[in-house]
C-alpha cells in the first residue's frame, strides 16, 4: 500500500478540520494559510488517501432526549480469535454501544453504551448475554456527567510546526 507523506500544511488542514468541522474552501485556506485552490487539491487528496474518515456534529443529546450513559468493562471466558470475532461481531450490530475498545490487561474490553433509560441498559446486557458470545463477567459505571470528550490533536502526533 502506497503511503502518503504529510507535510506541514497537511497536518494545518487536518488539524482545522479536526477543530471545527467540515468548513468552506475559503474559510479553510485563511485559516491554514495558503490560496484556496491549492487548499482545495490537497483536501481532495487527503480524503482520497482515507486521512479523514467524516464530518460529525457534536449533538447535546441530553438536551434532546432522556440519555443515560454507562460505561461497561467486558472479560470474555475464552481468548481465542474466534470469540473475539464472534463478540466483536455482536458488539457492532448494536447501535448503544457507541464505542469499544480491546484492551489489554484485566477486561477484553470496554464499551461506552447509551440508552433512553437504565431499563433500556438492562434489556440490552440481558441481549448480550442471551446471543451467547463468552461474556464471563461484566461491570457497569454509569456516567453522571461528561468533563471532556474530544479527539487527541492530529499536531501532537507529528510535530508542533502545524500549529
Amino acid at each position: 500500500m502506497k503511503t502518503t507523506r504529510l507535510d506541514a500544511a497537511d497536518i494545518r488542514i487536518l488539524a482545522a478540520l479536526q477543530k471545527h468541522g467540515a468548513l468552506s474552501k475559503s474559510k479553510l485556506a485563511e485559516m491554514v494559510n495558503l490560496s484556496p485552490t491549492p487548499c482545495w487539491a490537497r483536501l481532495d487528496r487527503l480524503r482520497a488517501a482515507g486521512f479523514i474518515r467524516g464530518y460529525h456534529a457534536d449533538l447535546a443529546l441530553e438536551r434532546i432526549a432522556e440519555v443515560t450513559q454507562v460505561i461497561v468493562t467486558v472479560s470474555l471466558t475464552h481468548h481465542r480469535k474466534a470469540d473475539f470475532d464472534r463478540f466483536e461481531a455482536e458488539i457492532l450490530s448494536h447501535d448503544e454501544i457507541t464505542f469499544c475498545v480491546a484492551t489489554g490487561g484485566g477486561m477484553d474490553y470496554v464499551m461506552h453504551v447509551f440508552t433512553p433509560g437504565l431499563a433500556a441498559f438492562q434489556t440490552l446486557m440481558e441481549e448480550l448475554l442471551a446471543a451467547d458470545i463468552g461474556i464471563d463477567r461484566y461491570m457497569t459505571y454509569i456516567a453522571t456527567r461528561r468533563i471532556k470528550s474530544i479527539q487527541p490533536n492530529v499536531a501532537n502526533f507529528v510535530g508542533r510546526d502545524a500549529n
